[in-house]
C-alpha cells in the first residue's frame, strides 16, 4: 500500500482545504521517502511477522498453553537468530526496495552527528553504526529483555504444569509429577500432608475422570470444572480441585482476566467514577460478550425491559 498512502497525501497537499492538513501531509510524504523510515518500517514487518503467532495465540479465549509456550521459545531463537545472522539480508531488503522506490540511499561508511549533541562538540559516528547499533540491536534487544522479562523461568515452570490439567483428548497431557510441582510451588495452598495425599489422588482422579463419559465433552478448564461440581466430584477430589481453581485464576492462564480489566477501564471512566457494583457488572457482561449480543434480536431486549416494570410510555418495537 505504500504508493496508495503516497498518492492519498499528494491529493491530501493538492486539493485541501485547511493549511495545517496540507503541511502535515507534505511533511509525511517527506519521511515516508526517507531510508530510515523505509528501514523501521522493514525491521518492525520483521519483528511483528516472528512475533504474530505467538500474540495471537495468548488472546485466544481458549488458547492451548502447551502450544503457547512452545511458541515462546521459537520466538526467543528466532529474535536471537535476527539479530545474529539477519542483518545483511535486512539491509539488502531495504535497498532493494529503496531503489525500487527512487529513495536515496546513505553511504554507510559517511558519517553524522550524533543525535541530541551539537555538531560543535565533533561526535561522529557512521550511518552503519547509527543502523545496526542504535535501531537494528537496540530494538531486537529491547524485545528479548521484555520476552525474558515476561515468560521467566518460573512463569514458564507454572505454565507448563498447569497445561497437565487440560482435560482435551482424555487427558492426554496428564503429567503426575508436574502437577504435584504445581501444588508445591502453591505451598501456601497446600501442606506437607496435603502434597502427600495429592500424590495418591491424582492417580485415583485420572483413572476416572477417564472412565466417566461426562468429562469427553471437557475441552478447556472451565468446563472441566464446571462438570466437576455438577458431578460431585469436586468434593471427593477436593485437592485437585483447589489446583484447577488456582490455575482458574491466573492471568496467565486465560486471557479472560486481561480482557476484564481492559473493558473495566473503558467503561468506568472519571464520569461514571460513582457506578455500582451491579451495574458496572451488567454493563462488563454486555462489552465483554457483545459477540453474544449481537445474534439477540433488538426487539426482544426490548419486550423483556418493557415486561420488568410498569413504565410511562411503550418502547418502539420497530
Amino acid at each position: 500500500m505504500w504508493e496508495s498512502v503516497l498518492e492519498v497525501l499528494q491529493n491530501v497537499c493538492q486539493d485541501g482545504s485547511i493549511a495545517d492538513q496540507k503541511g502535515l501531509a507534505s511533511s509525511l510524504i517527506s519521511k515516508m521517502e526517507s531510508f530510515e523510515f523505509v528501514f523501521v518500517l522493514h525491521l518492525m514487518m520483521k519483528v511483528l511477522g516472528i512475533t504474530n503467532e505467538l500474540s495471537n495465540a495468548l488472546q485466544q479465549k481458549d488458547q492451548n498453553i502447551v502450544n503457547a509456550m512452545a511458541l515462546i521459545d521459537t520466538v526467543k531463537d528466532r529474535i536471537q537468530d535476527l539479530r545474529d545472522n539477519r542483518w545483511d539480508e535486512l539491509l539488502e531488503e531495504v535497498r532493494s526496495f529503496c531503489d525500487r522506490m527512487y529513495i536515496p540511499v546513505p553511504n554507510m561508511e559517511d558519517k553524522i552527528p550524533v543525535r541530541g549533541r551539537s555538531r560543535r562538540e565533533e561526535q561522529w559516528i557512521t550511518y552503519y553504526h547509527h543502523y545496526h547499533a542504535e535501531i537494528f540491536i537496540a530494538v531486537i534487544d529491547l524485545i528479548a529483555i521484555e520476552m525474558n522479562n515476561r515468560f521467566t523461568e518460573t512463569t514458564t515452570e507454572l505454565l507448563t504444569c498447569i497445561s497437565c490439567l487440560d482435560p482435551r483428548n482424555s487427558f492426554s497431557r496428564f503429567h503426575h509429577a508436574k502437577l504435584l510441582r504445581l501444588a508445591e510451588i502453591y505451598y501456601d495452598d497446600f501442606s506437607i500432608q496435603d502434597l502427600q495425599v495429592l500424590k495418591e489422588q491424582l492417580h485415583t482422579y485420572i483413572h476416572d475422570v477417564r472412565r466417566c463419559s461426562d468429562f469427553v465433552e471437557c475441552d478447556d478448564l472451565a468446563s472441566l470444572a464446571v462438570k466437576l461440581v455438577e458431578s460431585r466430584k469436586h468434593l471427593v477430589f477436593l485437592l485437585v480441585y483447589r489446583l484447577i481453581e488456582l490455575a482458574l485464576i491466573l492471568p496467565v492462564a486465560t486471557t479472560s482476566v486481561e480482557r476484564s480489566f481492559s473493558a473495566m477501564n473503558i467503561i468506568k471512566t472519571d464520569l461514571r467514577n460513582k457506578i455500582g457494583d451491579e451495574w458496572l457488572n451488567d454493563m462488563m457482561i454486555c462489552y465483554i460478550e457483545r459477540q453474544v449480543f449481537e445474534t439477540i434480536d433488538d426487539e426482544a431486549i426490548l419486550v423483556r425491559f418493557q415486561n420488568m416494570q410498569n413504565r410511562r410510555i411503550q418502547l418502539p418495537l420497530h
